[in-house]
């Protein structure tokens, strides 16, 4: 995929970020594969994405690793995941390499750019509890889904979003937070088949997301 991006930036003049939007390909990707360097850069790379994927073992990594190009062996993933202390790791670790990320961050200027998606909660009279999907875009701040459940798998996610996505198209990212149905294995494929960027907010940071949480939780009272 970088190939493709390197052939649009001399062939048409474009500007990485626009070339990587043509392509559907995000940009982080590009940088990383760009600065690799061996040993170190492999360690970078993995301790980056357990600052994004708190609850993910090697194996996880491993497979993430493999779909960026990095070749590499599970066994040299697992030795440099212990290595670097990481399965050890804290619930609530520092996030400076993700947070100075964000600082990064393009504002959506279309639609389908970027998606917010998060649960809202709710009660029936009898007392039972419910947990409504709300989806908003970011750039129109049309709300694409809101689907009430009383329970909520990540499988099931993958079901709401794909019909939503079979009827608006698919979003380049989706802004989440790190609930157990979004770090599901359901998900991952889900996004990594459809080229679907998955943008996670750091666990106890809610500032991150701050117009999403607003407008999904607006989105799913207006439901």
């Amino acid at each position: 995929m970088r190939k493709l991006v390197d052939g649009l930036l001399v062939d048409w003049g474009v500007s990485i970020r626009r070339a990587c939007q043509a392509l559907r390909f995000d940009t982080s990707s590009y940088h990383y594969k760009s600065r690799r360097t061996g040993q170190a850069g492999l360690e970078l790379r993995i301790r980056e994405i357990c600052e994004t994927r708190v609850c993910y073992g090697y194996r996880r990594i491993h497979v993430l690793l493999r779909r960026e190009g990095w070749q590499v062996n599970i066994k040299k993933t697992r030795r440099i995941y212990n290595e670097l202390g990481l399965q050890l790791r804290s619930k609530h670790p520092k996030r400076r390499v993700k947070a100075k990320l964000r600082e990064d961050r393009q504002e959506a200027t279309g639609p389908n750019e970027v998606w917010a998606m998060d649960f809202v909660h709710d009660q029936l009279a009898l007392g039972k509890k419910l947990r409504i999907l709300t989806i908003v875009d970011i750039h129109s701040r049309y709300c694409p889904a809101t689907d009430p459940r009383f329970a909520y798998r990540g499988e099931d996610v993958v079901q709401t979003l794909e019909r939503v996505c079979r009827q608006v198209g698919y979003p380049q990212t989706i802004r989440v937070d790190n609930g157990t149905e979004f770090i599901s294995r359901d998900l991952d494929l889900w996004a990594y088949a459809n080229d679907v960027t998955l943008d996670f907010s750091r666990p106890g940071k809610p500032t991150d997301n701050g117009f999403s949480k607003r407008s999904t939780v607006s989105c799913g009272r207006n439901a």
